[in-house]
C-alpha cells in the first residue's frame, strides 16, 4: 500500500472500470440487481466496498436506497462522478469496522470482496459489522470464488488466471495460511511494471461458521446470480445469510 487509500489507490481507480469490464456485463449487473432488489424489498441496501458503484448505481436506479463504505477515496470520486453518484451516501473507513447510520434491508459484499480482509480475525469482524447494520429478517450476501487448490499439483503454488503478449496475471497461494495474493506484470512501451495485491482465501463452510458467530443463519446459496445450484464443481458462489426476527 503506498497511501491511505489502500491497494485501490488513484492508479487502480483510473483503470478500475476497464480491467474489470466483465463484471460490468449488463446481464451480470442485471441478475445481480434482481437478486439484491428483491431481497431489499421497501428498505435500505447496504453495499460494502462500493467501489466505483458498478451495482449501487443500478440499484438505486430500481428505486432502492443505497448507502456505502470503502476505503479508497480515489474509487469513491469516481462513483461521485458518475450520473447519480451524488445521490449515494457514503461512508469513508474499513468496511470491516466501519459504521453507516441506520439499519438495512440487506448489506452486501461482492466481487470477492471479502478476501481484501487478510486475517480471519478481519473477516468474523465484517461479518459482525453486516450483522450490526441489519434491521431482523435482513440479510448479507456474499459473492467470492472458490478457492482454487485443485488447480495446484504437489509443489505447485501459482495459478495464472490471465495471459497475452503484454500482460500476464497470476494468483500465489499458501495453503498453511490461507494467505494469498494476485499479482500483475504489463509491459507497455518498453517498460515492464509490476504490481501484487495481498487476499485471505475462504471456504464456503467457513464463511457459514463466521455468520453463525455473528448471529446470522443460512438463507440461501447458489454458484450465480441467476440460482444455479451450488455444487462441488462450483468456481463462485453467492450466499445469503439472515438475521432471525426476535
Amino acid at each position: 500500500m503506498t497511501d491511505d487509500d489502500g491497494y485501490f489507490g488513484e492508479r487502480v481507480a483510473a483503470d478500475y472500470d476497464r480491467s474489470s469490464a466483465e463484471m460490468f456485463e449488463p446481464a451480470l449487473v442485471d441478475a445481480t440487481v434482481d437478486v439484491l432488489a428483491e431481497l431489499a424489498g421497501a428498505g435500505r441496501a447496504l453495499e460494502l466496498g462500493i467501489g466505483t458503484g458498478r451495482i449501487a448505481l443500478p440499484l438505486a436506479r430500481r428505486g432502492v436506497p443505497v448507502h456505502g463504505i470503502d476505503l479508497s477515496r480515489a474509487m469513491l470520486a469516481r462513483l461521485r462522478a458518475k450520473p447519480g453518484g451524488d445521490a449515494i451516501g457514503v461512508t469513508v473507513g474499513d468496511f470491516a469496522t466501519a459504521k453507516a447510520d441506520g439499519t438495512y434491508s440487506v448489506v452486501y459484499l461482492l466481487f470477492n470482496t471479502i478476501m481484501n480482509l487478510t486475517t480471519q480475525d478481519e473477516q468474523v469482524a465484517c461479518f459482525r459489522n453486516a450483522a450490526a447494520h441489519l434491521a431482523p429478517g435482513g440479510c448479507f450476501v456474499v459473492e467470492v470464488m472458490v478457492p482454487e487448490l485443485r488447480k495446484l499439483p504437489a509443489g505447485q503454488t501459482v495459478v495464472p488466471f490471465h495471459t497475452s503478449a503484454t500482460r500476464w496475471a497470476f494468483d500465489i497461494y499458501d495453503v498453511a495460511t490461507q494467505a494469498t495474493s494476485s499479482n500483475y506484470v504489463e509491459v507497455a512501451d518498453g517498460r515492464g511494471e509490476y504490481r501484487s495485491i495481498p487476499f485471505r482465501y475462504v471456504w464456503p463452510s467457513e464463511l457459514d461458521l463466521m455468520a453463525r458467530l455473528a448471529g446470522l443463519r443460512p438463507r440461501e446459496r447458489w454458484e450465480g446470480w441467476t440460482r444455479e445450484p451450488f455444487t462441488s464443481d462450483s468456481d463462485r458462489h453467492v450466499s445469503i445469510w439472515e438475521k432471525p426476527v426476535a
